[in-house]
């Protein structure tokens, strides 16, 4: 169990991370005035990826399928999340319904057995 959450738990934290590198752009003049130096935080970012996926996979006896579903979910709930706190995007009826769906997604891996 303690494997799925760290799993959980670096996954968002790349997700967070990816979020800042593609996204700061349109905020911080810094960050559009230097992709290359942005790019390279993909290194970090990917070790993050692959630390998140190895303990999922670990904690679902090597299945791939669960750890890239709850991996989606992750992405975009924190994607919504990070847009409505960093850009105040609105949420509309379409962007809840898609989040209640990542959610959902999240929660059948968790719990359907």
């Amino acid at each position: 169990m303690m494997k799925l959450v760290y799993g959980m738990l670096i996954g968002a934290l790349a997700q967070a991370l990816t979020f800042f590198q593609l996204q700061g752009q349109f905020k911080i003049k810094w960050m559009h005035d230097h992709p290359f130096l942005m790019s390279l935080l993909g290194v970090p970012i990917s070790y993050l990826f692959l630390t998140s996926v190895k303990y999922m996979v670990s904690a679902y006896d090597g299945q791939l399928w669960p750890s890239r579903l709850i991996g989606y979910g992750i992405g975009v709930t924190v994607f919504i999340i990070m847009s409505k706190l960093w850009f105040d995007e609105t949420l509309s009826l379409k962007t809840i319904t898609c989040l209640l769906l990542s959610v959902s997604i999240i929660l059948i891996q968790l719990f359907w057995k």
